[in-house]
């Protein structure tokens, strides 16, 4: 059978009010001696002022310093490439031979090739020559240019020469005078008279055609 064991029990003796306010104060006065030693053994010290003087950089200083340039590489020198000398054979005096500049040849050109002939068109025949036209034709009855009597009676003779242009009918289209006789009414008799003639027109070919012709008159005493 198990058999209880009683804790003992302890019994703290009573403090009086008044003895216990005297251990809290005794307490209360030990801990402020501790804090008062060790605020004695900490020293103070007092900060020192500093003073703080500017000073001016010279004017050179100022100045923007250059930047450094970079180091330029260095070029390592390349060898030189060796050259290996070739010995040259000799030639013998009996071996040498002598080399003879011959002149340039002409060079050939080709010869012109001819351009090809080209068929020429046949030319258009010449037309055919022009017929003068005539005043002499029987037919024709042209009356003689009749002969001034005052000029008969002061000896007045000579040469007319007259140039017509005579249309393709055979009529008097222009007249004038190309040669005087060196009597005026001489003159003016040879071209009245021819002025109303009747011509045979020219001709080219089988085609009638205006032309010019020169006519003379004959102005002679006696005759």
């Amino acid at each position: 059978m198990l058999q209880a064991f009683a804790t003992p029990t302890v019994q703290m003796p009573r403090l009086s009010p008044g003895l216990l306010a005297a251990v809290l104060l005794a307490h209360a006065g030990v801990l402020l001696a501790m804090v008062t030693v060790r605020q004695a053994e900490v020293p103070v010290v007092m900060p020192r002022a500093l003073s703080v003087s500017l000073i001016e950089m010279p004017e050179e200083s100022k100045k923007a310093e250059p930047r450094p340039q970079p180091p330029k590489p260095v070029v390592k020198p390349q060898p030189r490439p060796q050259v290996l000398a070739v010995a040259q054979p000799k030639i013998a005096p009996s071996e040498q031979t002598s080399v003879v500049m011959e002149p340039p040849q002409p060079v050939a050109e080709p010869a012109p090739v001819a351009p090809a002939a080209v068929a020429e068109a046949p030319k258009p025949a010449p037309p055919p020559p022009i017929i003068q036209p005539r005043f002499d034709a029987n037919y024709l009855d042209n009356p003689k240019p009749a002969y001034p009597l005052i000029s008969k009676r002061m000896g007045e003779q000579g040469i007319v020469q007259l140039r017509v242009y005579v249309n393709a009918d055979g009529s008097v289209a222009k007249l004038d005078l190309k040669r005087s006789s060196g009597h005026a009414r001489l003159d003016q008799a040879a071209m009245g008279t021819v002025q109303n003639w009747r011509f045979v027109p020219a001709r080219q070919g089988s085609q009638a055609t205006a032309a010019w012709v020169v006519v003379p008159i004959h102005f002679t005493l006696g005759s």
